[in-house]
């Protein structure tokens, strides 16, 4: 596939089919993840994969989805929730450029995904102590962001706009996600 339309397959995904994702399409995204850019190379990010039911259940328990169309795109638990979960995680007091880092990695990660037919969903909004608990990380760790895995069980719609017109993501009538972006003039400036 070529990155141009990878870069245009890419969605936010908050529906999944219940089905277990492969090893080795996990395999797949912690390599793209482990690749990306990361500031002097500190290479202070570690990946937890999570497949346990019942951490998965847990952990989605304190998870928050898609605030612009909750409840509508709030995954219900058995019947469109993620399977899988990579967590990622840093040493304590990592540093200003630890959640850059965690970023390159994670949409290295979504890209790798979506390049294998899978869908992910990136997740700042989640109580990151409860799940700290769960998954007993040591004192000295801590989570960053939450990589919600699995194979789609939508296909958003991305959609360019102009500068004055509104950025927020919304339902149509027939329950499809449509994602506004800004046209490539709207947010630049040549000089």
């Amino acid at each position: 596939m070529e990155f141009s339309d990878l870069l245009k397959k890419r969605r936010t995904v908050r529906r999944f089919k219940q089905v277990q994702v492969f090893d080795k399409d996990i395999r797949y995204m912690l390599e793209a993840g482990r690749l990306a850019a990361c500031g002097g190379n500190v290479q202070k990010l570690h990946y937890i994969v999570v497949r346990d039911r019942k951490l998965v259940k847990d952990i989605f328990e304190n998870t928050a989805w898609a605030g612009l169309v909750s409840p509508k795109r709030t995954p219900e638990w058995g019947k469109n929730a993620p399977l899988t979960f990579i967590v990622v995680t840093a040493p304590r007091n990592s540093g200003e450029t630890i959640l850059t880092n965690a970023g390159a990695s994670i949409q290295s990660m979504s890209y790798a995904a979506a390049d294998v037919g899978l869908g992910s969903c990136w997740i700042g909004a989640y109580k990151k102590e409860n799940v700290d608990k769960i998954l007993e990380l040591p004192l000295n760790e801590e989570s960053l962001y939450i990589l919600a895995v699995g194979y789609p069980d939508e296909e958003p719609v991305q959609e360019d706009i102009d500068a004055e017109e509104s950025m927020k993501y919304y339902l149509d009538g027939e329950d499809v996600l449509h994602v506004p972006k800004f046209k490539i003039d709207a947010i630049t400036r040549w000089r």
